[in-house]
């Protein structure tokens, strides 16, 4: 840039651009945005960047987009987008004179005759007013008001351009006080953006209520003061010619349903009214804007009683517009048949979910397949969300039209009947009652729509079939049912081995749910199933082999040991094992195997054993491989992805649980402990979340590899449990509480170093429990308990500090292993130090009728002997009045201890 090399960023009057430097950069700007050019892109971007080093070069950008008038629109605009994004980085840091020169050289843009500066201009001056606040550029607002009150279309949709950016982006800021401003902008915006509801210009009506709704959520004095104003403008709108402009309508009423519902109440009936009419838009998102008012009014509090009278007009819209329409991508999708091999762009990313050892339930979700939201979808997630609302009641008027749907039987009409079986799948839920005594008849009627021959049709039917999978194998258990469900179950494991890839993925996720629900029944049927599901394993592409893998894994999870027999064996391992072979350690397709074999060494249990030497040693490499490549990717042959470690740790923690002792030679003769402890110490949350569960796990089975590091290990775990940010990371918080207790059963007294200062963290765990969630305060109250059992002589002198929210915390626990330990603990404290109990008594008596029954004899009987003790130990009626303050199921669950 050595032209412009002599130009000096002086004074605003007397910076001026070199000829050489403006053209220069012209001609880069027009190389990188020329579809046409030769150039090597990367290389000019490289230019560019260098170029912004120069403290000249974002005037110069500035230059070219608002002052050289006879450059082509594209490469001023192309300068503009540079200088946006350099400013991004640069402005804070940039001397006064030129942001001032960048700043005056855009307010006269504001009415360029083109569109595109225009718009340009508007992106940068909200760029600016992030970067700089409204006190920065005090002549900005001014300019703003004086474009809008200029009657010049250019000026005032300019100006209107700019205003709705900072409204989107940044609205706080001008809903804060402005030293020397007598009000805050929004006031001396709001008056005449209302006065542009009534403009006859569609782009400045369309931007004035973009405008306006931004401010909904952050509900400001003025808008909340001239709502009034805002609503009768809303109404005004409702029928305007321009369907952007309704849509924006639509979406008013629903932020204001969602947000301030009360405002909407005195016109809810108009409201409502208004909805359902526009819910037939001619204009596809029109409707769809329209179509969310309706889940969002369930939402609130408001009656139910008022939606209801609109029931019989608004679910025959819904049904209507859940037929696909003639442009809807999935139509085309839909041809697509499994010999086409998947482009990366089908690929959807894919995530991986961390193992938590404790009870927090994740919520499954069963979306429509394919995520792209339309009219469609929004209708069907409407009607499921009216049935669950008003259940049963809406059948009447719903079935009679789902039934003329499903009797059109011409191959025309076949959107009309799979729009019907679609809709009775939305209802599954919430009109079950109603819908029950029916099942059979359903069922029967479904079963064959499974064969039909439009594909989206057998797409449908599964997903409707699986919305009911849960009543179906409750019905199993007699001879008509069962026979049913045989023959759901057959008939979705045809639709895993349809051509069609989409029929493919929705049968798929179908089998996988009837599988939840079905688990032991299962297993009469198991070597059909593994024989479709491997026969899909070899014919599938790559993005629906996904899916396949975890029907694969969830069949494990569901029929457990029922896997482990040689004639199963045979028909699962050797594909998955080919597979496993086929791929490279830096494949991301080893993902869902990695996670599918985790699933089956678990159900296999020691069944596991013949495949597990090269399952174990690969984990190890994945890891050691992607270590490596974190510090030095070349050497590694790979780049850093933490997802293979996390898969990886997962799948030793599920050997480790499968294999049980029988993974300690395979530990014993690898890195896994030093490994481990690096993945502990790992800044991905992530990472440390999988890591401690497999310390824990590995504590379990064989802890005496630990040893060696013991301390280290102790000694990052309760790191975890005291970081100030602990609500970001409480799953890792969790594992890591969980795997100090399994190590502290194991290690006994080796564990006394760190149990006091693991106490210290802990017992503000259980102080705070209400803010933090149910798995990590169970896990914490059985961690405590294990710690006062191995060590209670350094427990018990600060039981006072805890006894309270750690009793209440134990009696929220369900009867296991694990509880039973905890109370171990309780009872050795208490033999330590009975009367730092003693004002804890009625909680404790009340966590130990929280059982249902103690299994263990032992425990029993030390549960009986420390009741026995207090009850000699208060005398003169103490033991009575305690006993007193007991609710009687309480005394009536402690009568088993003989009290």
């Amino acid at each position: 840039m050595a032209a412009t090399a002599t130009a000096t960023a002086a004074s605003t009057t007397s910076w001026q651009p070199q000829e050489g430097g403006v053209k220069e950069i012209c001609a880069l700007l027009e190389l990188q945005i020329s579809p046409s050019s030769t150039a090597d892109k990367s290389q000019i971007w490289q230019q560019l960047e260098h170029y912004s080093q120069h403290p000249d070069f974002n005037n110069y950008l500035a230059f070219i987009l608002a002052r050289a008038e006879g450059t082509p629109v594209e490469i001023r605009q192309a300068a503009g987008l540079l200088l946006k994004n350099n400013l991004r980085k640069a402005y804070k840091s940039m001397n006064p004179e030129s942001q001032q020169y960048i700043r005056s050289g855009l307010l006269p843009c504001l009415g360029a005759p083109d569109k595109h500066i225009r718009s340009t201009v508007g992106t940068i001056i909200t760029e600016i007013v992030q970067l700089g606040g409204i006190l920065g550029w005090p002549e900005l607002l001014q300019a703003l008001v004086t474009c809008m009150e200029s009657n010049d279309l250019n000026h005032m949709e300019g100006a209107m351009d700019a205003l709705s950016k900072i409204c989107e982006d940044a609205p706080q800021l001008l809903d804060a006080d402005v030293p020397g401003l007598p009000d805050r902008p929004i006031q001396i915006f709001l008056p005449r953006l209302y006065q542009f509801f009534q403009s006859p210009h569609t782009s400045l009506r369309k931007l004035a209520l973009g405008s306006v709704n931004q401010y909904i959520m952050l509900m400001p004095a003025a808008l909340y003061a001239s709502m009034h104003q805002y609503l009768q403008g809303l109404f005004v709108l409702a029928h305007d010619p321009a369907p952007e402009v309704r849509k924006l309508v639509c979406a008013a009423f629903v932020q204001l349903i969602e947000v301030r519902p009360s405002f909407l109440e005195p016109h809810l009936k108009q409201v409502m009214e208004y909805i359902l009419q526009v819910n037939k838009d001619a204009d596809e998102e029109v409707a769809l804007e329209a179509c969310e008012f309706w889940s969002a009014y369930c939402d609130t509090q408001l009656s139910s009683e008022n939606l209801r009278e609109f029931l019989p007009r608004l679910i025959p819209v819904l049904l209507s517009n859940m037929v696909y329409a003639d442009d809807d991508e999935s139509l085309a999708e839909a041809e697509e048949d499994d010999s086409l091999p998947d482009r990366e762009q089908d690929l959807k990313p894919r995530f991986h979910a961390s193992r938590l050892h404790g009870s927090e339930d994740a919520e499954d979700d069963d979306d429509d397949i394919v995520n792209v939201w339309n009219l469609r979808k929004c209708s069907a997630a409407a009607l499921d969300v009216l049935s669950n609302v008003f259940g049963d009641e809406i059948l009447p008027t719903m079935m009679p039209v789902v039934q003329s749907k499903l009797a059109a039987t011409g191959d025309e009409f076949w959107k009309e009947r799979e729009a019907a079986v679609l809709a009775i799948g939305a209802v599954a839920e919430g009109c079950i009652n109603g819908l029950y005594p029916h099942l059979p008849q359903m069922v029967e009627f479904l079963i064959p729509l499974l064969d039909d021959n439009f594909p989206l049709i057998r797409s449908i039917s599964c997903w409707t079939l699986s919305r009911f999978s849960k009543y179906i194998v409750q019905e199993s258990g007699h001879k008509k049912g069962y026979e049913q469900f045989d023959k759901v179950l057959m008939g979705i494991l045809r639709r895993v081995l349809d051509n069609n890839k989409r029929v493919q993925e929705a049968a798929c996720s179908a089998f996988a749910t009837l599988e939840e629900e079905a688990a032991e029944e299962l297993a009469p049927r198991l070597e059909v199933i593994l024989q479709h599901l491997m026969c899909a394993f070899g014919k599938y592409q790559r993005r629906n082999l996904r899916i396949v893998y975890d029907a694969i894994g969830t069949l494990a999870d569901a029929v457990g040991a029922e896997l482990n027999q040689p004639k199963y064996l045979e028909i699962l391992m050797p594909p998955l094992i080919a597979k496993w072979q086929q791929l490279s350690n830096t494949d991301k397709d080893l993902f869902p195997l990695l996670e599918c074999f985790t699933s089956i060494a678990q159900a296999l249990s020691t069944g596991f054993a013949q495949f597990a030497q090269p399952v174990f040693q690969r984990c190890i490499e994945i890891i050691h491989t992607q270590q490596l490549a974190k510090v030095d990717p070349s050497s590694a042959g790979a780049l850093y992805d933490k997802e293979f470690i996390v898969c990886s740790l997962d799948l030793l923690s599920g050997l480790s649980e499968g294999l049980g002792s029988g993974i300690e030679s395979l530990v014993a003769q690898s890195s896994l402990r030093d490994l481990l402890l690096q993945c502990c110490m790992d800044d991905a949350s992530d990472v440390r979340q999988s890591a401690f569960a497999l310390l824990g796990d590995l504590s379990r089975v064989c802890a005496v590899h630990l040893h060696p590091r013991l301390p280290e290990f102790l000694d990052v775990a309760a790191k975890q449990l005291n970081t100030p940010n602990l609500k970001e990371t409480l799953s890792v918080a969790n594992n890591a509480c969980w795997a100090i207790g399994e190590l502290a059963v194991k290690i006994q007294k080796d564990v006394s170093p760190v149990v006091v200062n693991v106490i210290s963290y802990l017992v503000p765990i259980l102080q705070h429990s209400e803010e933090l969630n149910k798995s990590l305060v169970e896990n914490t109250a059985i961690t405590l308990g294990r710690l006062a059992w191995v060590c209670p002589e350094l427990v018990s002198p600060h039981m006072e500090h805890f006894m309270q929210p750690w009793c209440i915390a134990l009696s929220m626990i369900r009867d296991d292993i694990e509880k039973e330990d905890a109370f171990r603990g309780l009872c050795a404290m208490v033999r330590a130090n009975p009367s730092g109990a003693l004002s804890s008594l009625v909680l404790m008596c009340k966590a130990i009728a929280s059982w249902h029954e103690i299994r263990s004899e032992d425990l029993h009987n030390e549960v009986c002997q420390v009741l026995h003790g207090y009850k000699q130990m208060l005398r003169n009626g103490a033991w009575d009045q305690y006993m007193s303050a007991l609710e009687p199921p309480v005394k009536e669950k402690l009568s088993k201890y003989q009290v």
